[in-house]
């Protein structure tokens, strides 16, 4: 990834509010363009190794999850929108999350699985997340919406560089930005130039969603041995232990970035 701005540094601040910073370059995928392995396979092909298969179905179910889980967070959220204008915006995102949550579904149905049975491992894990993050205000549920998401959006970005073209296809297709980076940014950003005190309570927020995302995302790979193995490189290839640490190094630094576009530090 780009190296982040310093929060710091005027420039930082300057930020296009328009475009989420971290997810202008891709370089996850970028790397696994040159054939070589999974990554050059396609699902007929991979999908023949069980522990494969099993690994997608696992990846599948937890988006999917995920996906239903943001929609009914940003329905919720958008009660606590000031105007009808913000109300609205919530309401498009969540309904782009439904659409994507119905992409993954049909897929899981496609090859011969259950939606439901898929995503059940993964419904109390974030059910958790969410609960313990749950924004106090309008501002929290905006950090939430951007810097939560993007987060899990950076793992699963990771990941895909390393999947067969078909399921590649689906998942870079359901991490398309539905809208929270530049509605959140602008709003976050007024929110602090009209009372700058706000920024220091948004900042530890933040802080705290960081830290809460890795936790689950750490504690729901460990607990599933197929979607474990295919990240330290035992089913897909490219993963290893070492690149493990590396990659959550990634994603910690595009957070970063996404921070200094709020105009909060780190």
């Amino acid at each position: 990834m780009e190296t982040p701005q310093n929060p710091a540094d005027p420039a930082a601040d300057s930020a296009d509010p328009a475009v989420d910073p971290a997810a202008t370059a891709d370089p996850a995928v970028e790397d696994a363009a040159g054939p070589g392995g999974i990554a050059a396979t396609d699902w007929a092909e991979a999908s023949a190794d069980p522990r494969y298969r099993a690994a997608i179905v696992d990846l599948l179910g937890a988006l999917a999850y995920g996906e239903l889980a943001a929609f009914e967070r940003l329905a919720e959220d958008a009660k606590l929108a000031p105007g009808l204008t913000d109300k609205a915006a919530l309401a498009r995102m969540a309904t782009a999350e439904f659409q994507h949550f119905e992409q993954l579904t049909e897929r899981l149905r496609e090859i011969d699985e259950d939606p439901t049975d898929a995503m059940r491992p993964f419904a109390a894990p974030l059910d958790e997340f969410h609960r313990l993050t749950a924004p106090s205000d309008w501002l929290e549920g905006l950090v939430k919406a951007y810097v939560g998401d993007a987060i899990a959006a950076d793992f699963y970005r990771e990941v895909a560089s390393r999947l067969d073209s078909d399921t590649r296809r689906l998942v870079m297709g359901v991490l398309d930005d539905t809208g929270h980076a530049s509605f959140a940014v602008e709003r976050v950003r007024s929110a602090i130039e009209a009372e700058p005190r706000v920024g220091g309570r948004l900042a530890l927020w933040a802080r705290r969603l960081m830290g809460e995302a890795l936790s689950q995302a750490q504690r729901v790979v460990a607990d599933r041995d197929a979607l474990s193995t295919m990240l330290v490189g035992g089913v897909a290839d490219g993963f290893d232990l070492a690149e493990i640490g590396r990659m959550f190094s990634r994603i910690t630094e595009a957070h970063t970035k996404r921070m200094a576009a709020l105009g909060l530090s780190a």
